[in-house]
């Protein structure tokens, strides 16, 4: 693995080297232009291309006109440390052409031209600076309506030969900057000072179809810059938005903590749709992404891409990211809306000098173990003697002789110092490095980019890593204004081993007194003392960690996208667009034979008749190719006061996707792991194929009377098949209205009121969550032949009338400003009503199969968004602002269908054995599988509700738990028909606040992030305290406190040595939970660009950075069971040559 690394993390410090070296050649000939000393060799060159390669070589001090030089002649001069003069008299020998040189700038013209005293041609100078006053080298100046134009110089200075006329206007480009237009005025120097492009990024809402005006709009995005997201999180993309917009939720994943390779769940404005279920759940997967039916459509650059696509994203490549929340805003992609969408769009090339751009992001992640609260050995093993574990009438040991003999075995490793601290085990400091480059150019007709990234992401434990490398070309031509054609090719590989060491949970609560290493230091294969609740021995977690057990998954894609626009006149554009891409995963899992996982081992307890099969390797390879396609024709227009956009779109996409997965068995050691060695195929491989399909028609327009009335509408029409035979062809639509307020004549100019805008939108959106076929009957074929051929037979049966969910949304809100716009509130209201809910209905065992799809079921959200900014103070060298956002969602299902019913029916069955076994001794080797509550579904709940019975708490004379029924009565017995909702786990308020502090090139950035008004349920006080098994495992310091002991004690916990009883779901763990977390805090430093032009940078900034280093929560229970949560601490430079 190491090796490997090694090898990518060269190959990338070969080609920055390369590019290093390729830039020195540049400085040196630049130097060497500065000099006025040249060698040139023009050989059958014509005379443009020759001034072309002088004016660069020169730093642009040669000025000509591209339209008046003949393109036909051709010169042939070869010399060699010549002066500028020199080369030019020889270049310009026999020619029509003169130069003269003004002001240390050499003028090209034609012979009988006189050209300051004719004036058929002026030269205009001038000067870039940013709002600093700082010098801008690299800024695009170009005469507009024209491809004459140059770049300005290291001090920011410029020099343009122009056509003298009465009207003559620049435009002033810049990366990041606003363009401006500088009216030339004669000979007059022109001092020009650019203002960055923060409004720019605001006031257009980008939706992937068209760029919209965001005062003229009456839907509900969110926008956000690539500078915003970088300030949240350097390396994720997803993260960072939950901080801009409170209602994009990230559900956190209690399980799998800070894994690298865990992909998290996330949705918008609360969670509509079902998914799957807790009981049917895989175990070993990290997250349910695949037909999640609460997952945003994400869009880049015009294109769906996948979540993991975003995941991996580099958000240095990022331009803007618009989150399009409402009907108005999303029904332009009708059955794939109804979850909102994201709208990424990446950085363009830009025209100009070649620009060399260098990200370097350093990170250290350290293991987030504050919520565990474990005995060290000495403790654990008085802990022990409290709670009578060596008393033989308590039933540990049949006599007090064998009880005795047990205490002093632990006693003797405690004296002898042993006191593993099994949690530091598995884990480490992760250091991270992650590095972008990007190199770009071009002139107005012709640009190109070329991007180059590499992320290495190590998780704290050991072993876990997630690699990214990713390459990326862009070429962008254009033809005046005519037609833009553009191209872009792309590379990824990412590679995501899982740790050797297992799960975390492996470590966690094994005997602090158990021995890792025996008296001679070989490892310990089985523990002594940590044992299961049945009270069987455990293995050494860190001796199957040693052993060759992996689990890796590899994925390379390749991404075409082809994109033109033909701009046929000022009011019609027609757009065509076209993106191939095709992804290669494979995923292997090893099993070494020494595993005591192997599958050989674990069937049957003799392992010697089956020796030769211990060792498993399950492979899987999955092949996904897809191509998505749309033409877009644009109108816009402005009639007096009426402004006018309509677009017709044409969408089509087509997805084919196989994966092949099998399982070999057997192996000789743990060397050998390829399939070639295996001793069988334990099961016959099995290979899927899907192939679906989409095409969609859509029509919208936007309608804007004086700035004031606003109205949007969008029809589309979308044809899958993926729907039922009966139901091929989904309509949805939106329509919005809008007023501004502050455009009519009493409020205009205000200073006080900048903005204020009420608007309202009304429409239908879809999703589709179901599994590809699933609205088709389905066969398969089994490997028995007869004489008519092979045999099929019934797999599933599909549903002709299956079709999309609808989602009914509702949007009213209002955007204000005031003073001068330093204060700014957003207010949105929403109501999302979902409706066709897809979900199993049951059948009858006779039918031979027990379910189908069908649309049965309702949910509902509503609730509110506001966002808050005010620019405390701004001047000069001073920027203090103040934000803060929140949102307040409430779910409810309205209506179920009777599978839900019968999956409730199946929750209760799963603690029936628990049930029956209530006061019986042996209940308590049930452990946690019936201590966590489960899911229901019942109407008038919640998607996030938390089921359990509710809890009188502990009867002070019996030390019982007392239960309420549904009825009001009252009883000792736990029943799991009785369960009813007693909390949520949705929060009732949610966002994100900070401050962003700017004083002349020092910025500082902080973001909190909070919830309240949620419930949790407690697990760790369950399983770690109350249910704790203190004779087999390690426990939480607080088992022993708040117990009730004799009649009389009123305390939260149950008696310590009651093992007759096991506490299973109940309201008494349900406490709860408000959160507030720093989850990012910047420091960063430009330095002074003439300090930069020494060593010949643009740009240099030093960023410090750190995310999640602060946490406060009302409820204290382990975090991250399986891999534990980090805090990160990161390290960036920003470098621009």
């Amino acid at each position: 693995m190491m090796k490997k690394v090694v090898i990518q993390s060269r190959k990338f410090l070969f080609i920055f080297v390369t590019l290093l070296l390729a830039y020195g050649t540049m400085l040196r000939e630049e130097v060497s232009a500065q000099t006025q000393q040249m060698s040139v060799k023009f050989e059958n060159m014509s005379l443009l291309d020759a001034l072309g390669h002088l004016s660069k070589q020169t730093g642009g001090k040669i000025l000509y006109n591209h339209e008046r030089i003949d393109k036909s002649v051709r010169i042939n001069v070869v010399l060699t440390n010549k002066a500028l003069p020199d080369i030019l008299n020889k270049c310009l020998q026999g020619t029509k052409y003169m130069y003269k040189e003004v002001d240390g700038v050499y003028v090209i013209s034609e012979k009988e031209e006189v050209v300051v005293q004719e004036k058929k041609e002026i030269v205009v100078k001038g000067n870039v600076k940013d709002e600093r006053g700082e010098p801008m080298p690299g800024a695009t100046i170009i005469l507009k309506g024209t491809t004459i134009g140059i770049t300005s110089n290291e001090t920011g200075d410029f020099t343009l030969l122009l056509p003298a006329k009465d009207s003559l206007i620049l435009l002033v480009s810049f990366i990041g900057y606003e363009t401006q237009e500088i009216k030339v005025q004669g000979d007059k120097k022109l001092n020009i000072r650019m203002k960055i492009e923060t409004s720019a990024l605001e006031d257009v809402v980008v939706t992937g179809y068209a760029n919209i005006d965001k005062k003229s709009f009456t839907g509900n995005a969110v926008s956000v810059s690539k500078e915003e997201l970088l300030k949240v999180s350097k390396s994720n993309v997803i993260q960072a938005l939950q901080v801009f917009d409170p209602s994009f939720r990230i559900r956190e994943n209690n399980k799998w903590g800070s894994d690298p390779n865990a992909v998290p769940e996330m949705y918008i404005r609360g969670r509509s749709g079902i998914g799957v279920k807790g009981l049917d759940k895989d175990a070993l997967s990290k997250s349910s992404l695949e037909n999640n039916p609460n997952l945003p459509t994400f869009i880049m650059d015009g294109f769906e891409v996948s979540v993991q696509k975003v995941y991996d994203l580099d958000p240095n490549r990022v331009e803007t990211i618009n989150i399009l929340k409402d009907a108005a805003a999303t029904a332009m992609y009708g059955s794939r809306a109804a979850n909102g969408v994201i709208v990424i769009t990446t950085r363009a090339p830009k025209p100009g000098e070649v620009t060399i751009s260098y990200n370097l992001t350093g990170s250290l992640s350290l293991p987030d173990l504050s919520d565990y609260n474990l005995a060290n050995a000495r403790e654990k093993l008085e802990i022990e003697q409290a709670a009578g574990i060596y008393e033989p009438e308590n039933g540990y040991y049949s006599n007090r002789e064998a009880a005795i003999r047990a205490y002093n075995e632990r006693l003797v490793n405690v004296q002898k110092g042993v006191n593993t601290d099994w949690l530091s085990l598995p884990l480490r400091n992760a250091v991270n490095h992650k590095h972008s480059l990007s190199i770009e150019g071009g002139n107005v007709d012709l640009r190109y980019n070329l991007e180059l990234g590499y992320t290495n992401e190590n998780g704290v434990m050991k072993g876990s890593y997630r690699d990214n490398v990713d390459v990326g070309f862009t070429v962008d031509w254009r033809l005046k204004n005519k037609l833009q054609v553009l191209n872009k090719i792309s590379y990824n590989f990412t590679d995501a081993p899982d740790s050797p060491y297992g799960s975390f949970s492996d470590y966690a609560h094994l005997q602090p007194y158990d021995r890792l290493y025996d008296d001679d230091g070989i490892l310990v294969q089985q523990l002594k003392f940590s044992r299961d609740r049945s009270g069987n021995s455990l293995n050494n977690p860190f001796y199957e960690a040693k052993l060759n057990n992996y689990n890796w998954d590899k994925q390379d894609e390749i991404i075409e996208q082809f994109m033109f626009q033909w701009f046929i006149n000022d009011y019609l554009t027609l757009k065509g667009q076209l993106a191939l891409t095709k992804t290669m995963g494979r995923t292997e899992r090893f099993i070494d034979p020494k595993s005591s996982n192997a599958t050989a081992r674990t069937a049957n307890s003799s392992t010697s008749t089956n020796s030769s099969l211990l060792g498993d390797l399950y492979t899987t390879s999955s092949d996904n190719t897809k191509w998505d396609t749309q033409f877009s024709l644009y109108y816009s227009r402005s009639l007096g006061l009426h402004n006018l956009n309509v677009s017709a779109i044409v969408n089509a996409q087509s997805t084919k996707s196989e994966s092949t997965s099998a399982h070999y068995r057997g192996f000789p050691s743990g060397a050998f792991h390829s399939p070639n060695y295996a001793a069988e195929i334990y099961q016959k491989p099995s290979k899927s194929e899907s192939l679906k399909r989409l095409v969609g028609f859509l029509l919208s327009a936007n309608y804007t009377w004086n700035d004031i009335y606003l109205a949007d509408l969008s029809v589309r029409f979308d044809g899958s098949s993926e729907f039922g035979s009966d139901q091929k062809w989904a309509p949805f639509w939106s329509a919005g209205v809008g007023l501004n307020v502050h455009n009519y004549s009493f409020l205009k100019d205000n200073d006080m009121i900048n903005q204020v805008k009420v608007r309202v939108s009304y429409g239908q959106t879809g999703k589709v969550n179901f599994p590809s076929y699933s609205a088709k009957t389905v066969y398969e074929t089994n490997d028995r032949w007869y004489a008519t051929g092979f045999g099929t037979q019934l797999k599933a049966l599909g549903n002709h009338n299956l079709k999309w969910e609808t989602t009914n949304k509702l949007n009213m809100g209002t955007d204000l400003q005031f003073w001068n716009e330093r204060i700014s509130l957003n207010f949105d209201y929403y109501y999302n009503k979902t409706v066709d809910l897809i979900t199993d209905v049951s059948l009858p065992a006779s039918a031979g199969f027990t379910s189908y799809k069908d649309n049965l079921g309702e949910t509902l959200n509503k609730g509110f968004d506001i966002q808050v900014r005010f620019d405390v103070y701004r001047d000069k060298d001073w920027n203090v602002s103040l934000w803060g956002n929140l949102n307040h969602n409430r779910n409810e299902i309205l209506k179920i269908s009777d599978a839900l019913r019968a999956y409730n029916e199946r929750v209760n069955e799963k603690y029936e054995a628990a049930e029956d076994a209530q006061g019986n001794v042996n209940l308590s080797a049930y452990g946690s599988e019936y201590s966590e509550p489960e899911m229901k579904y019942e109407e008038g709940a919640s998607l996030t509700s938390i089921f359990a019975i509710r809890s009188l708490g502990i009867d002070p004379m019996t030390g019982n738990e007392l239960f309420l029924y549904r009825d009001g009565s009252v009883s000792s017995l736990w029943k799991a028909t009785e369960t009813v909702r007693v909390g949520d786990e949705e929060p009732k308020a949610s966002g994100s606040f900070g401050v962003n502090l700017t004083y002349k090139n020092l910025t500082l950035f902080a973001s909190f992030a909070y919830d309240w008004g949620k419930q949790t349920y407690n697990q760790t006080l369950v399983d770690g305290v109350e249910n704790a098994d203190i004779e087999n495992s390690n426990v939480d310091r607080r088992v022993l406190t708040q117990r009730w002991q004799k009649p009389g004690d009123i305390a939260p916990l149950r008696n310590i040595k009651d093992m007759n009883t096991s506490t299973m779901p109940t309201s008494r763990f349900v406490q709860d939970d408000n959160e507030l977390s720093l989850s990012a805090l910047t420091l960063s430093y430009d330095f002074n660009t003439d300090w930069l032009k020494k060593i010949r940078l643009k740009m240099l900034r030093l960023e410090l950075s750190t995310n999640d280093l602060f946490r406060a929560s009302t409820v204290r229970q382990e975090r991250g069971t399986s891999y534990p949560f980090a805090r990160t601490f990161n390290f960036s430079l920003r470098a621009t040559f």
